[in-house]
C-alpha cells in the first residue's frame, strides 16, 4: 500500500531508475561523491541487455581517438563532447582495470574482458556498486514520477514509495524489451515536459522484397562495398561484409547502414558493389576474357570465377539473363547487364527489422532539453538523463555503450553535485 510518509529508509539524495550499463555507472559515481544513492531495476538481476551485448563478449569500448570516436557517433556526436570530456575510452578502460576487470583490444579497436564474458562486466560493477554503498532494488518497476517542493515521488508497482532530492532516469530504449527495455523513460520524460522523438531501431537487419534473397540465405560476402544514396545525396558509403538472410540482408555493413538511413527506406536507394577492387574498365576486360574462353560453357558456371557457387547459379537471373546462356552467346548489352549487377546491384530494402531484434534504438529525448555539461533536464531541475534513453546513437563497435558509460558517469556526479549544493 501507498503512503506518504517519508522515513530515513524512504528518503534518497538521488535515485537511479535503470540498472544497465548507464544506470549502473551513475550510482557508482554518485555514491562515491558521498550521495546515498538508490538503484532501482524492474528485472531480476542488474545489467541484463550487457549480457548479450558483443555476442555474450561485452565490447565495452573502442580505443579510437577523440575525433575518430566522434566520427562513430552520426546522431548528435557533438552533444557527446561534454560527457566524453567527463569519461572517455582510456578512462573507462582504467576504471573497469582498477575495478579488477582485465581487458583486452581487438580488431578494429574493440575492448573486451580478457575472460570473453559479458557477465564479468556487470559482476565487475556489482561489486563496485556495493563497494560504495549503493542500495539496490531488484524487481522493482518504477510506475509513477511525481516531482513537488524540490522532491521526487516514486511510485512503484509493488506498492513502494521512494523519494529523492535528485532522480536519473536511466531506463535505456526500446530495443530488445526483454531485457527491460520497454520505453517508460521516455513516458517519464514526456509527462515532465520533454520532447521526445519516437523510437526507430537501428544497428539491424534490413527487410529486402525481392525473389532471390531467400536462395542466398546463409551466404556472406567480405570485402564489399555498400552504397545508400538519399536522392543525390550520398548517405552512406562503406566496404565490408554483408550477409544475406531470409528476410533480406544484414552483416556489418548493414547494421550500421541502418543507423543512417531515414525512417522512410523508400525514399533511399542501396546499391552493392561485389567487385570494388577492381575499375569497370578491368572489370569488363576480365568479363570478356572468361566468356570468350568459354564460349562454350554456360553462364551460370563461368561465373563461378567471380563468385560463390551458390550466388554464381543465381546471379544472371538476378541480372534478367538466362543463367543457361552460353558465353558465346553474351551481346554486348548482357556484358553490360553483368557489369552493372557486380559494381551496383540495386537492393530493395524496404526498411529495417523490428526493435525487438535492433542492438540499439534510435530516438529518444531531445538531447536541447538536456544540458550537455550535467545531463541535467533544462525543464526540471535536479532530473538527470543517461544512456540509450537519449537522442544519440552509435556505430557498432563499443562506441553506443561509451556513450552509456559516459553519460551515466557525468549524470551520477552532477546529481551528487546538485544535492550537496542544496543542502
Amino acid at each position: 500500500m501507498n503512503t506518504g510518509y517519508m522515513s530515513e529508509e524512504t528518503r534518497n539524495d538521488v535515485v537511479v531508475i535503470g540498472g544497465g550499463a548507464a544506470g549502473m555507472m551513475a550510482a557508482l559515481f554518485c555514491a562515491r561523491e558521498g550521495a546515498k544513492t538508490l538503484l532501482l531495476e524492474r528485472n531480476e538481476k542488474l545489467g541484463k541487455k550487457i549480457y548479450i551485448t558483443g555476442k555474450g563478449r561485452c565490447n565495452l569500448t573502442n580505443t579510437a581517438e577523440p575525433e575518430q570516436f566522434l566520427r562513430e557517433i552520426p546522431h548528435n556526436g557533438r552533444f557527446m563532447l561534454s560527457p566524453l570530456s567527463h569519461l572517455n575510452n582510456e578512462g573507462t578502460i582504467r576504471l573497469f582495470n582498477t575495478l579488477g576487470l582485465a581487458t583486452k583490444v581487438e580488431r578494429g579497436g574493440r575492448v573486451f574482458p580478457v575472460s570473453d564474458k559479458a557477465s564479468d562486466v556487470t559482476k565487475t560493477l556489482h561489486r563496485a556498486l556495493d563497494a560504495a554503498g549503493v542500495k539496490i532494488l531488484l524487481n522493482s518497476h518504477a510506475e509513477k514520477i511525481s516531482r513537488s517542493e524540490d522532491l521526487f515521488t516514486i511510485d512503484t508497482a509493488d506498492g513502494k514509495r521512494i523519494f529523492s532530492s535528485a532522480l536519473i532516469l536511466a531506463t535505456g530504449g526500446a530495443s530488445y524489451p526483454a531485457t527491460g527495455s520497454t520505453g517508460d523513460g521516455y513516458r517519464f520524460a514526456e509527462a515532465m515536459g520533454h520532447r521526445v522523438y519516437a523510437p526507430v531501431p537501428s544497428l539491424v537487419g534490413m527487410n529486402m522484397n525481392s525473389d532471390w534473397h531467400e536462395r542466398l540465405q546463409g551466404l556472406t560476402l567480405k570485402n564489399v562495398t555498400i552504397t545508400a544514396k538519399t536522392g543525390k545525396k550520398m548517405i552512406y558509403h562503406e566496404l565490408g561484409e554483408v550477409l544475406f538472410t531470409h528476410f533480406g540482408i544484414s552483416g556489418p555493413l548493414i547494421l550500421t547502414l541502418s543507423a543512417h538511413m531515414p525512417d522512410h527506406a523508400e525514399d533511399t536507394s542501396v546499391t552493392l558493389n561485389m567487385k570494388p577492387g577492381m575499375t569497370p574498365e578491368e572489370l569488363d576486360k576480365r568479363l570478356i576474357r572468361e566468356l570468350t574462353e568459354n564460349s562454350r560453357k554456360q553462364l551460370n558456371t563461368i561465373l563461378n570465377s567471380f563468385f560463390p557457387q551458390r550466388l554464381a547459379g543465381l546471379f544472371p537471373a538476378i541480372c534478367g539473363l538466362n543463367p543457361e546462356m552460353f558465353g558465346g552467346d553474351c551481346t554486348r548489352a548482357d556484358r553490360k547487364a553483368l557489369l552493372n549487377g557486380m559494381t551496383a546491384l540495386p537492393l530493395p530494402i524496404t526498411g529495417p527489422r523490428s526493435l525487438d531484434e535492433a542492438i540499439i534504438t534510435r530516438g529518444g529525448v531531445d538531447v536541447k532539453s538536456i544540458t550537455p555539461g550535467t545531463m541535467m533536464s533544462k525543464q526540471v531541475p535536479g532530473l538527470f538523463f543517461a544512456g540509450e534513453l537519449i537522442d544519440v546513437d552509435a556505430h557498432t563497435g563499443g562506441f553506443n555503450l561509451q556513450i552509456a558509460w559516459s553519460t551515466g558517469a557525468l549524470a551520477g556526479q552532477s546529481a551528487a553535485a546538485y544535492v550537496k549544493n542544496r543542502r
